[in-house]
């Protein structure tokens, strides 16, 4: 599977970007997943459902299930987090992985910045940072998109993957 990334500081617009890439890419026939770092403890489950009940009491996994969709938690009780890789080995076969966050792995990304945070640039110091799609002209070595310009930047993520 090809593996592309988006990475960011807070607040610089990767999830948006993500939201349209994911829609012009599989809108163009491709197959798309994604995999979305966050740096806070989160939970998908609530509290009082039976799933949420089971992990609870210590199950190490537990697979939700439904007509519509099922979802596999696992609990990583202490254990490291995993490797990108690693959860990437876990989906089903597609065409694109899309990732959000892991900015500081190996994979090749483009950079979503926003002048407004003040956060420094990625690119700079980063060869796997392979363009940055920005709301600010910028004097980088780095091919640079507006950060509106979806089709851009997914015509780039495609021709930068062989697809």
């Amino acid at each position: 599977m090809k593996i592309y990334g988006v990475a960011g500081y807070k607040n610089a617009g990767k999830t948006g970007l993500m939201e349209r890439l994911v829609a012009e890419i599989t809108g163009r026939g491709f197959t798309v997943s994604t995999i979305k770092h966050a740096h806070h403890v989160f939970d998908v489950d609530q509290p009082g459902k039976d799933s949420h009940r089971h992990r609870v009491a210590g199950a190490n996994q537990v697979l939700l299930a439904s007509r519509a969709r099922w979802a596999l938690m696992t609990e990583l009780r202490d254990a490291p987090e995993p490797k990108l890789q690693d959860l990437v080995a876990k989906l089903d076969p597609v065409d694109l992985v899309l990732v959000e966050g892991y900015k500081r792995d190996s994979h090749p990304k483009v950079e979503a910045h926003r002048a407004s945070t003040g956060n420094p640039l990625l690119a700079p110091g980063d060869p796997t940072v392979r363009a940055v799609a920005t709301d600010t002209p910028l004097d980088i070595d780095r091919l640079t998109f507006d950060l509106d310009d979806t089709a851009a930047i997914a015509d780039f993520i495609l021709s930068e993957v062989g697809l």
